[in-house]
């Protein structure tokens, strides 16, 4: 499966512009501002229904206009589809498949995988927990629709519970029967993506361990903490031992919309402890083992999107990474760079199919 083409509309920078890709590697490249990262993002808006970048759909709209669209056609040896997309200020947002709209945009997730490299993976090491949930949520719902179901269930209910203890605090007053139903609802749910998440970080971490020993070239050890209060303890008790605590808060205190991952460099916290080197190589190997973990699940390559890959690596080790991913059949690849002269002269060596879009 790969992008054939893919037409963008109003769309951040971009007033109109189509292009044709190649099945296997593509680069934009082009100064700073001219809208590469956007390009990229408008495939993985495609893959994804949502923004790599900007969590709010209204703001990818180009400056002064009503709406964006993105069109873009996925392929493989057996059919072709057309995805439609847009995003209208106070409208809501619109995704077709083949003309046909979808009743769930969450339908939509794991039928054209994606993955992004981008300079903003920091967050992943240097900010809190959200990040780092938000990165194993996005990798389980490519690969299991009932995870997604359930996580969605799941927020729902915790935004109802929250309302229902600031009610409670500002009113002085507490209905323990209308909590109890939300609370039946977070456990069902929650449950159900503990043990998801559980089962995946163990099916992964061989995967992670493998591509960062072929990144660093290294000896040093690395790994993934799975830290969750269902670890502990039943959430039934969870909830219960919390009670009080979550009433003077206003908010549920305890639960999987808590859990974190611990990244570690020989046993101590990479944000803290690992060099610039270590953290890039680190967040790489997490996006290519997410790369293998959604091919060996769904049987599809996913496309490889590499933002400003020249931030993170030297060009030998760029040189080395777009090889492996080329050579292991990951999918087609995507690139950015401000030098468009390197990126040829690097792509050049590994394929001859490729397509360059030097941006003005």
């Amino acid at each position: 499966m790969y992008l054939k083409d893919l037409r963008l509309f109003h769309f951040k920078n971009f007033d109109e512009k189509n292009f044709t890709f190649s099945e296997k590697i593509n680069c934009f490249t082009g100064n700073n501002g001219v809208g590469k990262t956007n390009a990229m993002d408008a495939v993985y808006y495609l893959s994804l229904t949502k923004s790599y970048l900007n969590h709010s759909d209204i703001n990818n709209i180009r400056f002064g206009e009503e709406f964006f669209s993105l069109q873009g056609t996925f392929t493989d040896e057996a059919r072709q589809d057309n995805i439609l997309l847009i995003v209208q200020s106070g409208q809501k947002k619109i995704l077709k498949r083949n003309n046909k709209p979808y009743d769930r945009l969450s339908d939509h997730i794991g039928k054209y995988p994606c993955v992004m490299i981008s300079p903003y993976d920091q967050n992943l090491i240097a900010e809190g927990s959200e990040f780092r949930r938000k990165f194993i949520d996005g990798m389980i719902s490519q690969i299991n629709s009932n995870y997604l179901h359930h996580l969605i269930r799941y927020q729902k209910a915790l935004a109802q519970r929250n309302i229902l203890l600031k009610m409670f605090l500002t009113q002085h007053s507490f209905d323990p029967v209308s909590l109890e139903m939300y609370d039946r609802e977070l456990i069902r749910n929650g449950k159900k993506i503990f043990d998801f998440r559980r089962e995946f970080i163990k099916n992964y971490l061989p995967k992670f361990h493998k591509h960062y020993a072929l990144i660093s070239q290294g000896a040093e050890r690395v790994d993934i903490q799975y830290v969750s209060d269902l670890n502990e303890a039943d959430f039934l008790q969870i909830l219960k031992n919390s009670l009080e605590k979550d009433r003077l808060a206003a908010y549920t205190t305890k639960g999987i919309h808590k859990d974190d991952l611990i990244f570690t460099l020989s046993d101590y916290p990479i944000k803290k402890f690992g060099s610039q080197g270590q953290q890039k190589s680190f967040l790489i190997a997490l996006k290519l083992a997410q790369m293998q973990i959604i091919k060996e699940h769904s049987q599809k390559n996913p496309i490889l999107l590499m933002d400003d890959i020249f931030d993170k690596l030297d060009e030998l080790r760029v040189a080395q990474l777009v090889k492996l991913v080329h050579q292991e059949d990951f999918g087609q690849i995507f690139l950015s760079d401000t030098h468009g002269e390197r990126t040829r002269n690097i792509v050049k060596q590994i394929s001859n199919d490729y397509s360059i879009f030097d941006l003005p």
